[in-house]
């Protein structure tokens, strides 16, 4: 637990914003202020962490679905590692809106971009005008940008882990429409009431980023190591025979 204090302190996740642009609703959540800068409690984090950690790992463990939100500059880079990483589906470029209430849509402009990668492979491409090759080429860009993250993403997530609810809010609020959990990063700004479990830590820094993704992304990994040895388990116990099929191999043996 010292070692995991140190981590935070040493990324900064403690530095929240300045004093005049906190949100009330933070004030639980805040050790002190300092130069005109709220400091969060680094006790609440390691709650909240510990709080996600637990979650994240039992929603992996079932092989359920974690869609990482992360658009801000600073968390794009972190996001994306962490949910490549996990195997997890992720958004680090901008939210559509619709991502979540209109699913379906948004599956078929994946099936879209397939269909522009497969063109862009094959011989038909280059007998194509200049002009319809360019065209076809900024569409393919576009979409890669947006929609790249979630290819895999073949149903609606259990969960969504949000770095800054506050520029995220549309896909907040879409998770909560629809009734998914909802996990963030949440500086001293935001409103805790909109997540499900709210970690408070600097959400604007590269380093708290990259460490909060990181330290949730060994909970996700260590709930599908689980998942996998629950799954073993499950075929070695019905590979092996049942206590009748014994009885009767042994009746039989007898005879």
């Amino acid at each position: 637990m010292a070692t995991l204090v140190t981590e935070l302190v040493e990324a900064g996740v403690h530095y929240g914003h300045r004093a005049s642009r906190w949100n009330p609703k933070m004030r639980p959540y805040i050790y002190a202020r300092k130069n005109l800068i709220h400091i969060i409690d680094v006790r609440e984090t390691i709650r909240g962490l510990l709080r996600a950690k637990k979650y994240l790992g039992q929603v992996a463990s079932r092989n359920g679905l974690i869609l990482f939100v992360g658009t801000k500059r600073q968390a794009a880079e972190s996001v994306e590692r962490e949910a490549l990483r996990c195997g997890m589906p992720f958004v680090n470029d901008r939210w559509l809106g619709g991502t979540l209430t209109n699913f379906r849509t948004i599956r078929n402009r994946m099936t879209r971009l397939e269909e522009l990668e497969t063109l862009r492979e094959s011989e038909v491409y280059n007998s194509y005008s200049k002009k319809m090759q360019s065209s076809l080429n900024r569409e393919y860009r576009k979409m890669y940008r947006n929609l790249n993250g979630m290819r895999k993403m073949s149903r609606l997530p259990e969960c969504m882990v949000v770095i800054d609810p506050k520029k995220e809010k549309n896909a907040v609020r879409e998770a909560q429409a629809l009734g998914i959990a909802t996990v963030a990063l949440i500086d001293t700004d935001c409103d805790p009431d909109k997540v499900d479990l709210p970690i408070p830590g600097n959400d604007d820094s590269m380093r708290s980023i990259e460490l909060i993704t990181r330290i949730l992304g060994d909970a996700i990994m260590a709930g599908k190591a689980q998942a996998a040895i629950d799954s073993q388990q499950q075929r070695e116990g019905s590979d092996a025979p049942s206590a009748e099929q014994e009885a009767e191999a042994k009746a039989a043996a007898d005879a």
